[in-house]
């Protein structure tokens, strides 16, 4: 028989457990208090952080709908796969036309969702955008001249081309799983620039390829500083709305007021995406008029050869911040985040393919997702 005094005990050592854990997880950092709030990373999480707006056009300029719109049935492999990894929007855009689009759970042309990794093809983009209106040397500059704490040993050999290649040779951790990597520090911290400032070169820079978020997010600095404007009215200004975006983006914040998660978290829907994407396949125009220069965006999508991969290969699917997807003979530049946000450019078609959902495939083809180059071989099935 359970005894007063005994129930009395327990309790006790019940309010006493909680008290501890509770006084332990204010002595937490703000940073591991969210990721162990929120856990893992969704397509909808700017409902958790602060944004700044990037303003879209005053004149917005709608895509609009092709004569067979919608018209075409999925291939039931591309059915399956866009079904399989939990899409949310799946859209083709020929000739500056939508040939086809599908959303589920709700979303739709209006809905915003999470760039993930994709928002760094858009700060290389910007960083060529200074370059063109001389706010930026060159892409050979050292990063030092923009970033002066980075000026002892290896740090001052840093360039601009080297974070853009990912090839910084930096001491960021790019890890996703642990809860105390820079990574997720950089997601669920609230001081990105304290943070940037922990990044240093250990390795010889611009000679091998790894992949690192930080070199992003040192990139939207070196914008910031070059510019004087924060990186979502910058966006706004040279990209987003020269390019007729219909609805105002958010670019997520470490705290009110801060600075842009530069390396993920642009939130846009897949129409307005897809400008990014036409803006590539005619080598820096939208329209009628150049936004960014064409010799920095065949940059930008050739691959890095003088590079070597993690396998000390030539680099042959990454230039600056955008990923090169070979097929046959040819390379398709696309933007990519990590739950399988991307946008596929497909200049032999003049086309744009893009899909946002919440998962991508574990498995790779040369460094690709297997639903990435899925959804670009059966995406071409809709194309002319």
């Amino acid at each position: 028989m359970t005894t007063h005094k005994s129930r009395s005990r327990k309790k006790k050592i019940f309010l006493y457990t909680v008290l501890i854990l509770a006084i332990g997880w204010m002595f937490l950092p703000y940073y591991l208090r969210n990721a162990l709030t929120y856990w893992f990373p969704g397509i909808d999480d700017y409902k958790i952080f602060e944004n700044r707006v990037v303003l879209a056009s005053p004149a917005p300029v709608p895509w609009v709908n092709a004569k067979d719109y919608n018209s075409q049935s999925l291939p039931q492999t591309l059915k399956d796969t866009l079904e399989h990894y939990k899409s949310i929007a799946f859209l083709v855009i020929q000739n500056d036309s939508v040939v086809f689009e599908k959303y589920w759970e709700g979303y739709g042309t209006d809905s915003y969702s999470n760039s993930f990794s994709a928002a760094k093809s858009i700060v290389s983009l910007l960083i060529g955008c200074a370059i063109d209106e001389g706010k930026i040397k060159s892409v050979d500059e050292p990063v030092w001249h923009y970033l002066p704490h980075l000026t002892t040993g290896l740090d001052k050999e840093l360039t601009i081309r080297d974070l853009l290649t990912m090839s910084s040779g930096s001491n960021w951790d790019e890890s996703y799983s642990s809860p105390f990597s820079m990574t997720t520090q950089a997601y669920y911290g609230d001081d990105l620039v304290a943070l940037s400032r922990k990044i240093h070169i250990v390795e010889q820079p611009g000679k091998y390829f790894s992949y690192k978020s930080g070199d992003t997010e040192l990139l939207s600095l070196i914008v910031k500083a070059a510019t004087g404007k924060t990186l979502s009215d910058y966006a706004s200004e040279k990209l987003w709305q020269p390019m007729g975006a219909e609805h105002d983006a958010l670019w997520s914040l470490d705290k009110k007021g801060g600075v842009e998660k530069a390396y993920c978290c642009f939130n846009s829907n897949a129409r307005d995406f897809a400008r990014f994407g036409k803006l590539v396949l005619n080598n820096g125009r939208f329209n009628a008029k150049q936004l960014v220069s064409e010799k920095y965006i065949k940059e930008a999508t050739t691959p890095a050869r003088y590079l070597l991969d993690e396998d000390g290969n030539p680099l042959d699917f990454y230039g600056y911040q955008w990923w090169m997807m070979k097929r046959g003979e040819r390379y398709y530049p696309y933007m990519r985040g990590i739950l399988g946000q991307y946008v596929i450019v497909v200049p032999e078609k003049n086309a744009v393919i893009v899909r946002l959902g919440h998962k991508r495939s574990k498995h790779y083809i040369s460094n690709h997702p297997f639903d990435a180059v899925t959804y670009l071989n059966e995406g071409m099935k809709l194309l002319k």
